[in-house]
């Protein structure tokens, strides 16, 4: 639980301090423009906070010149000949009026068909897409948690998918719950494995401790390679990430 929240600036760089009841001092860097978050324990003043971020400077700066670096699809209209990504890959957008009922589908592995009523405006465009994107990152959840629970060693008793604007995943430890990004659809398969993996692993190690990391390397080797890759494809122009 947040007890308070406050900022200070370091070096030029501004910081957002939270501070809960925890133990240790944790700092994050997060997308899409390299905002740095603190959580820290409530006996720690400003002053311990600010030493902390500046024996961490050069990390934060490489972690933020990374987000710069990453490409960004420019804002969708929704329209034939646009390009959108699934699992990975680029797809030519190719709108069909239609009666009937929108559905999406792949044609011919480079074309994004999405058929909708004559007329259909931007927001029921994207909120058809939406739905397909996220039919398809729930068809995979059941057959990903049957290959990695006995991996990690963990049982997860709910997987749900939603929109952040932060994080490319989330866990509730008490309640087993993971929660994963809808725009991971548009990611590398692999990435959605790690993004799971990654949450799983949570919920047994809350934060990014060496014991996290060691947990990682033991469950998957190549999660370095993974979190890479998903770093490097394009985010989405809404500016949301993990």
């Amino acid at each position: 639980m947040i007890t308070e929240r406050s900022h200070i600036e370091v070096s030029g760089i501004p910081v957002e301090i939270r501070r809960k009841a925890i133990k240790n001092l944790h700092v994050g860097v997060y997308p899409p423009h390299g905002k740095v978050r603190v959580a820290a324990p409530p006996y720690l003043d400003d002053e311990a906070v600010r030493m902390a971020i500046v024996s961490r400077l050069s990390w934060i700066r490489r972690q933020q010149q990374g987000f710069v670096r990453q490409a960004r699809q420019s804002a969708r209209e929704i329209v034939t000949g646009e390009s959108h990504y699934f699992g990975g890959r680029r797809y030519r957008l190719d709108v069909v009026e239609r009666q009937g009922n929108p559905r999406v589908r792949v044609v011919n592995n480079s074309t994004l068909e999405l058929q909708v009523r004559t007329g259909t405006d931007w927001v029921t465009r994207q909120q058809t897409l939406d739905r397909w994107y996220r039919r398809e990152i729930k068809a995979r959840i059941p057959e990903l948690l049957a290959v990695w629970e006995p991996v990690v060693g963990v049982e997860v008793a709910d997987c749900r998918i939603k929109r952040m604007k932060t994080r490319w995943g989330s866990c509730n430890i008490g309640a087993r719950r993971v929660w994963l990004n809808l725009e991971l659809a548009k990611k590398s398969p692999r990435c959605l494995e790690y993004i799971l993996v990654h949450e799983m692993v949570h919920l047994l190690e809350r934060h990014h401790t060496e014991r996290f990391r060691a947990l990682m390397d033991q469950c998957m080797p190549d999660w370095r390679l993974r979190k890479d890759e998903l770093n490097e494809t394009p985010l989405a122009h809404d500016d949301w990430g993990y």
